[in-house]
């Protein structure tokens, strides 16, 4: 294991916490509101990336001899982004959108080391078979879609029945790319 200076997650999903955990980081949550706001002339890729940035600036007055981590992970079809769903009906439309195709799922990551700003995307093929509205529904009344991207989790039921291939990084699906994110954090030591 090397040793790395004091890691600040700045993230309250709990799947980040767990990867970073797996990952054998020793890191603290630290969390700051931040405007998601992105320009609409923005890439889906280049919006995964501002967001991760712009929660990381959050932090540049804040710290030193730490190393901060921010991510955005969002979900995509034919360059259109899905967002986190606002209801029910939403999460079945999102669903809908993903059943029987190929979307992208793109994370951002930046690490904020003295001032200077170390970014990545990593972007993730994921290939959904075609789903029932009865499963599609009963995934959704578990409330488990409702606070992710694309209004699903990989590890979750839908996606052990529904997932029949990926092309990328499984962690990174997840919320996390724990393998460049590994890579970069071993370049700041």
């Amino acid at each position: 294991m090397f040793l790395f200076p004091p890691i600040i997650l700045a993230s309250k999903s709990p799947r980040r916490q767990e990867l970073m955990k797996l990952l054998g980081l020793d890191f603290r949550v630290v969390l700051k509101e931040v405007d998601e706001s992105y320009p609409e002339s923005l890439s889906p890729a280049e919006v995964a990336l501002y967001i991760a940035e712009k929660k990381a600036k959050a932090f540049d007055e804040d710290i030193a001899n730490e190393i901060v981590i921010t991510a955005d992970t969002l979900v995509c079809v034919e360059g259109q982004i899905l967002g986190k769903p606002e209801n029910d009906e939403h999460a079945f439309e999102i669903l809908s959108m993903l059943s029987g195709r190929k979307h992208e799922v793109m994370t951002g990551v930046c690490l904020l080391k003295d001032h200077q700003l170390h970014s990545f995307v990593e972007t993730s093929e994921v290939y959904f078979k075609t789903l029932s509205p009865e499963q599609i529904k009963s995934y959704i009344a578990t409330g488990q879609p409702m606070d992710k991207a694309g209004a699903y989790g990989i590890q979750e039921w839908i996606g052990l029945i529904g997932i029949e291939r990926i092309n990328g990084s499984y962690t990174n699906v997840v919320g996390l790319p724990t393998h460049r994110l590994y890579e970069e954090l071993l370049k700041l030591i």
